[in-house]
């Protein structure tokens, strides 16, 4: 339950989003060969697999308050179930380059929310930190091709096109469901331990998925699957459900929400660096200059301020 340093909290969250990233950028294949409900159903069957036994109660742990029972609910419904309807069917509505702009407001987000909700303080240098990951999301997304996305939309006829508008807000709920994450998980940290959220939260999310998976498996033919979608499947569970929430609880244990939520600009970076490195895919110079604005942010929030450095220096005197 003791809360990790500054430089390991940074260094999960940075993780955290990085991870988060690179499975996105690889559930291409597996959101094209396994319909999506059914794919969160065994996303979360394979996570809570490999993680019952972090489902015990610890000993020094207090009990379970109605107010922690429904922190947990929230958290698995907007930062798991609803994020990912309303991103899903969000893209399908608009562009990929239309949910990157709009996704791009998530930090932003995360700030206002910790200010309303948790009454934290926001810092001037954070403020800023929010608009550099703002300004370098939004390049990121403007960077890329999508000749290929705007062709498809404009064969899909009139009714697409006039639902364009339900797509753009389903994509803004998307961002207030992340950034709900963050600050739901902020409050959570306060009362358990990271595991015991990561399992909690994952278990809230089978059964949430549980009936319109089973509708989704009832006629899908699983001997169509071939073994490396499989193997991608248990990657994509692990990563999804145990990995990035496990790490970025524990970050957000000794990190304020505003500040651990600069660190969602690594989440296009990464998948950005994914599509280059391992999908073959081309790196323009205005994807660089994003790069670099959307790493300006983290430097920012995450250097320590003048105040902190002379906390220290008298911390380091007193001990010679």
């Amino acid at each position: 339950m003791n809360a990790p340093s500054r430089t390991i909290a940074y260094l999960c969250l940075a993780l955290s989003m990085a991870l988060v990233g690179s499975y996105v950028a690889l559930s291409k294949p597996l959101a094209a060969a396994i319909p999506v409900f059914l794919l969160a159903w065994m996303r979360f069957g394979i996570g809570g697999l490999a993680m019952v036994h972090w489902l015990k109660k610890p000993a020094d742990e207090p009990p379970l308050t109605p107010q922690v029972r429904q922190l947990l609910f929230l958290e698995s419904f907007l930062g798991n179930f609803l994020f990912t309807v309303c991103m899903i069917y969000g893209v399908s509505l608009t562009s990929a380059v239309s949910a990157g702009v709009i996704m791009a407001a998530i930090p932003a987000a995360v700030a206002v929310m910790s200010w309303a909700f948790l009454r934290e303080r926001v810092a001037p240098r954070t403020w800023v930190a929010v608009a550099c990951a703002v300004v370098g999301i939004a390049l990121l997304s403007l960077s890329k091709s999508e000749h290929s996305a705007h062709t498809l939309q404009a064969l899909e006829g009139e009714k697409t096109q006039n639902l364009a508008w339900l797509g753009q807000l389903l994509l803004v709920g998307a961002v207030i469901c992340e950034a709900a994450y963050s600050v739901i998980g902020k409050k959570l940290t306060g009362a358990l331990g990271p595991k015991r959220i990561t399992s909690l939260i994952n278990l809230w999310g089978f059964a949430l998925s549980t009936p319109l998976g089973l509708y989704m498996a009832w006629g899908f033919d699983f001997a169509a699957v071939s073994w490396n979608i499989w193997l991608l499947l248990v990657f994509y569970a692990l990563a999804a459900c145990m990995w990035t929430v496990w790490l970025w609880m524990t970050g957000l244990k000794a990190v304020p929400a505003a500040q651990g939520g600069i660190f969602t600009v690594l989440l296009p970076i990464s998948a950005a660096l994914v599509g280059v490195l391992v999908l073959g895919e081309s790196f323009s110079g205005l994807q660089l200059l994003a790069f670099g604005i959307a790493l300006a942010s983290v430097l920012l929030a995450t250097l320590p301020t003048r105040a902190a450095l002379r906390v220290g220096q008298k911390a380091n005197s007193g001990l010679q």
